[in-house]
């Protein structure tokens, strides 16, 4: 089965070895056939602590490294 690829914003770049990153979603809405934006938080791992604050990166899932991280940043 091929891994999830997902394109977010990283919004926090504090922990060690680890990302926040936001990634958006947008869709229209089955009733009001408007569209929604809805987005939601991945921990990524980051080997080598090169993406900052702001940078748009690709996130790929992986096996669990963490109790929360199960994706990892695309090297691009």
């Amino acid at each position: 089965m091929p891994k999830r690829i997902l394109q977010g914003t990283v919004v926090s770049d504090k922990s060690d070895k680890t990302v926040v990153v936001k990634v958006e979603r947008r869709f229209a809405h089955p009733m009001f056939k408007k569209t929604v934006r809805r987005s939601k938080k991945y921990k990524a791992h980051d080997e080598n602590n090169t993406v900052k604050t702001g940078d748009t990166v690709s996130i790929q899932e992986c096996a669990p490294i963490s109790k929360d991280k199960r994706w990892t940043v695309l090297a691009e």
